[in-house]
């Protein structure tokens, strides 16, 4: 191999090395980047205006299939802004157990009900909303998950706080629930007696400290002689 071919076929790999790692670099954003659906939010007054003069032009025209597809559109914006799941769409259970599964972290996936889902993850760092997130986007091909609730808890918790159950509605923010969904209290301890163990705890704490402080005290002027 000459020079010239030698420098052109090391040219070559570069530029293919740097196209690689572009393109891997821009795949890795546009997976952040990504979000589930959102339910829950008022109707675009613009947007939806844009339909209805497109409607009534498609009925005007005898366009009915156009429609009836813009039609079926628009009532699937107004039961997702009213936060009402699709009760034909439902989430195919099985197969949205086997796609969670294959999300990164994830250790073991099961059914607890018809709308809750419960997710062991490897690791405490993964018990969070992103998983969740990257849960409920892999479920999305599958049906509605505003009839969905995502439940994760830690396989490696050793405390009663790395235990508790982060849950939440694919499409809604934590602690809200879709329309005649139940708020089921899958955590064996529900937050609010949680959160009062943890302040009584806390307090009980500090009136140590201060116990020990005042003994402290006392110890050091039984034993300072008076000046």
């Amino acid at each position: 191999m000459n020079h010239r071919t030698h420098t052109f076929a090391a040219t070559a790999v570069a530029l293919a090395l740097s196209l690689l790692l572009s393109g891997c670099g821009e795949q890795a954003e546009r997976e952040a980047a990504a979000k589930p659906q959102r339910a829950g939010q008022a109707l675009d007054p613009a947007d939806t205006a844009a339909r209805l003069v497109k409607m009534r032009s498609q009925a005007l025209g005898g366009d009915q299939q156009g429609l009836q597809e813009n039609l079926q559109a628009l009532n699937a914006d107004v039961n997702r802004s009213i936060r009402l799941a699709d009760p034909g769409r439902k989430v195919d259970r099985e197969n949205a157990r086997i796609v969670a599964k294959g999300v990164q972290g994830v250790r073991s996936v099961a059914w607890i009900d018809n709308e809750n889902l419960f997710v062991i993850v490897n690791r405490n760092a993964e018990r969070t909303y992103a998983t969740i997130d990257a849960i409920c986007l892999q479920l999305e091909p599958l049906g509605d998950t505003l009839g969905v609730v995502v439940n994760v808890q830690s396989g490696a918790a050793r405390t009663g706080d790395e235990l508790e159950i982060l849950s939440r509605n694919c499409q809604l923010p934590p602690g809200e629930r879709a329309m005649m969904q139940a708020n089921r209290q899958v955590d064996a301890l529900p937050p609010q007696i949680r959160a009062q163990h943890r302040a009584n705890a806390d307090a009980a704490l500090r009136a140590e400290r201060s116990e020990d402080r005042q003994e402290s005290d006392r110890i050091i002027q039984a034993n300072t002689p008076e000046m």
